[in-house]
């Protein structure tokens, strides 16, 4: 029975797949769950770089339109603080 501070699921894999997860986590010495866990963490990761690289290209495109220099941004910025 899962702990209070697990939860259980259960995914499906193609057999090639499953193989080659199973191998990676033998030579990490992890447990799959490890391994999801470690792989899920580093999603997470990467998705949140993404997004800020993507708010970042706003942001630019943004200051682009409106004219605004490097040093007017830091200007600004620093008379909100």
């Amino acid at each position: 029975m899962p702990s209070p501070q697990r939860a259980v699921m259960t995914i499906s894999l193609p057999p090639q797949m499953a193989r080659e997860y199973r191998q990676i986590a033998r030579e990490k010495g992890e447990t799959a769950s490890e391994l999801f866990r470690e792989m899920f963490l580093f999603y997470k990761q990467q998705k949140l770089k993404q997004e800020l690289y993507e708010f970042q290209e706003y942001g630019a495109g943004k200051v682009s339109e409106m004219g605004i220099s490097e040093e007017e941004i830091e200007r600004l910025i620093f008379e909100g603080r």
